[in-house]
């Protein structure tokens, strides 16, 4: 190794653990604060109907001073593919504060986009302190991503993975791997030792892979990556259907929170579609679910992000695949446990362009026996998403073909590292 390359390995260490330490650090704070003001809300049902209230503050907060940040992981994404500005600091708190709210208040949203644009917001201001080129700068904001990822979900692997996938559709930046690896496995472990408990899932039993399994699989993939882009739909429609009747941002969150208390009110059972959800996707890899469970996390997390609330897709993404997958049990001839679990990371997959990220995911929360289904339905879902996403920004890299070509598109860009700018 040459005294550059020695040198060079040294300096990203060192960075990348830094900037670890701090999205480690961030994403335990941050769950704290959600695990708190998800209690309460659930302690004080009456909170649920001050929706309204909530998303007025949230929406006042972007218009007035967040204008520059409200695209959030998009901005990250477009600074990767075209680094102009650093992402400024207000980012950090004012996604923690809109995401904290919507949650106290019964919003259905996530959380990942929370983490991941605190962590690639906080990464980016270390431009400055090292004064990074613009090379350096790309790799700090996929570390910043992936350390998000990792310490949010507690999956290391699918992190550094996530931080190299979710820049692009059809190609892995693999020239980041060591510096979104280090950040990924620090930003984890500092979580843990800050005590962040993640959720443990069942793990479904080991089914031996036939011609039918495997048919089987791919089919339930499929229809994962159909319900992706009724998401995908459905979301990106009804925000321009809102933006083009009301302009305002708080206007837009304001009738927005209206819309879904006086759902709440009208009809008390929908409160199960409030907030993150994660009891029901538990249970919903157990027993049987409203069949209908699925299209209600739709529904509710397609309103609430629309109207201009904060949060993120991937966790009602993965509570909409786990319940379809729990529903498909009674159709498809395989185990409602593998079902759930691959419908939990098949249709963020389908919704991201981020299979292999899903699939590795699928391997550290379900065990290494659910991996080649994992695999199989991330990837169909993927193949038939087409080109809606969940991230716009995202640089596409493939052609938009029929189901076989866009496969074997996938698999020959995948692994061919771009020019460096």
């Amino acid at each position: 190794m040459s005294k550059a390359s020695l040198v060079y390995y040294i300096k990203w260490t060192f960075v990348a653990s830094l900037v670890g330490v701090v999205c480690g650090g961030v994403s335990a704070g941050f769950l704290f604060l959600l695990d708190a003001v998800t209690v309460l809300r659930s302690e004080r049902s009456e909170l649920l109907y001050f929706l309204p209230l909530g998303g007025l503050v949230i929406g006042l907060i972007y218009q007035t001073i967040g204008r520059s940040v409200k695209s959030g992981t998009n901005l990250m994404i477009d600074e990767f593919h075209n680094p102009k500005s650093v992402v400024p600091i207000r980012m950090a708190p004012l996604v923690l504060i809109g995401t904290l709210l919507t949650h106290l208040f019964g919003g259905s949203a996530g959380r990942e986009g929370t983490a991941v644009q605190m962590g690639g917001s906080i990464a980016d201001q270390f431009t400055y302190l090292f004064k990074m080129n613009r090379s350096d700068r790309r790799t700090l904001l996929m570390a910043g991503m992936s350390g998000g990822f990792a310490s949010v979900f507690g999956v290391p692997v699918a992190g550094m993975i996530f931080g190299l996938e979710v820049q692009s559709s059809g190609r892995l930046h693999l020239w980041a791997i060591i510096e979104c690896a280090i950040t990924a496995f620090v930003a984890h472990y500092v979580a843990l030792e800050l005590g962040v408990h993640h959720t443990v899932y069942v793990h479904p039993a080991a089914i031996g892979l036939t011609v039918n399994t495997a048919v089987l699989a791919i089919a339930a993939g499929i229809c994962f990556g159909a319900a992706a882009q009724l998401f995908v739909f459905i979301t990106s429609q009804l925000s321009r259907l809102f933006k083009k009747i009301m302009p305002l941002l708080p206007v837009r969150t304001f009738v927005g929170g209206l819309i879904i208390a006086g759902i709440y009110y009208f009809a008390p059972m929908t409160t199960r579609y409030a907030g993150l959800g994660l009891p029901l996707i538990e249970e919903s890899m157990k027993t049987l679910s409203l069949p209908y469970d699925w299209f209600g996390k739709v529904l509710f997390t397609a309103l609430t992000l629309a109207s201009g609330f904060k949060g993120g897709e991937v966790t009602p993404l993965l509570y909409i695949g786990a319940t379809l997958g729990n529903a498909l049990s009674t159709v498809l001839p395989l185990s409602l446990p593998l079902l759930a679990a691959m419908g939990f990371v098949a249709v963020f997959a389908g919704a991201a362009n981020t299979p292999l990220t899903c699939t590795v995911m699928a391997i550290e929360l379900f065990g290494p026996e659910v991996g080649i289904y994992a695999a199989l339905a991330c990837f169909a879902s993927f193949a038939v998403s087409g080109h809606r996403r969940i991230y716009h920004a995202q640089k596409i890299h493939m052609q938009e073909h029929s189901f076989p070509s866009r496969i074997y598109s996938f698999f020959q860009l995948l692994f061919r590292k771009p020019p460096l700018p």
